[in-house]
């Protein structure tokens, strides 16, 4: 089995895609790319079972309407004295069932930016863009993560589940803890083999990194019962649409057992 990982930004310099192959027992990375425009994800892709994507799938239903209702000069019937009147249009039923699945299972709730109030929303047209160019290729994309290839993963919050030492790590100045963050998931995942070069990489980027997590929950995804879904009908309506992070439900072990 092949499982791809992308740490998807608004442009390719920010992308990375990691691709892990599994067999019994073990698990090897592969391949690590940084600076992956579109061709190289669709191609990767191809050869893959299933594949992470670190990046909103949609934008929450109420905030579409609402934008829809402006454009058409409706009237919006919304309290603007209420201050969480733009929380309720911002966050998706996926972010918030992330944040309550985390602070549960690790007493910290870990918060997704929103797509729609964000910098992520550059990140989330290219996203669109992108399951439109994997649809075209043949490669099935369900944004609730219910069929297809695709599945959206938060590496953040499999962090927090997997209680892996990663913290800060993001950028130059989290270089050195980019390197303890690397040395933690070595550690916690001894059946995971690391090729050089891949490795060499992930030690220079977080984004890299990002991506080898997002090929190992796109693993979990694979499995039964390996990560969340979304259960109640509203969520199940929601998640077409806005889609759903895939949380994983085990530990790092599990990925191999």
């Amino acid at each position: 089995m092949i499982t791809v990982g992308v740490d998807l930004a608004a442009e390719a310099a920010g992308t990375a895609i990691a691709t892990i192959s599994w067999a019994a027992g073990r698990a090897t990375i592969t391949k690590v790319e940084t600076g992956a425009d579109d061709d190289a994800i669709v191609a990767a892709a191809r050869g893959a079972q299933k594949v992470g994507i670190d990046c909103p799938l949609g934008w929450p239903d109420p905030f579409v309407d609402f934008v829809a209702a402006h454009r058409a000069g409706t009237r919006l019937r919304v309290d603007a004295t209420e201050p969480a009147w733009r929380r309720s249009l911002v966050n998706r039923v996926t972010d918030l069932a992330c944040i309550a699945y985390t602070e549960k299972q690790t007493g910290h709730a870990i918060r997704p930016l929103s797509v729609a109030a964000d910098l992520l929303g550059h990140v989330g047209l290219r996203c669109a863009v992108l399951q439109s160019r994997l649809a075209a290729a043949n490669i099935p994309v369900d944004r609730s993560g219910g069929y297809g290839r695709v599945v959206e993963v938060y590496p953040a919050a499999c962090i927090a589940l997997w209680g892996l030492e990663a913290k800060r790590y993001k950028g130059t100045s989290g270089r050195a803890r980019l390197g303890e963050a690397i040395d933690a998931l070595k550690a916690r995942a001894s059946w995971l083999d690391w090729d050089d070069a891949a490795e060499a990489i992930c030690r220079k980027s977080d984004h890299a990194f990002d991506a080898v997590l997002a090929a190992l929950a796109a693993r979990a995804a694979t499995l039964e019962g390996g990560v969340t879904v979304p259960e109640t009908d509203a969520e199940i309506r929601h998640a077409t649409t806005e889609g759903w992070i895939a949380l994983p439900t085990g530990p790092l072990d599990a990925l191999v057992g």
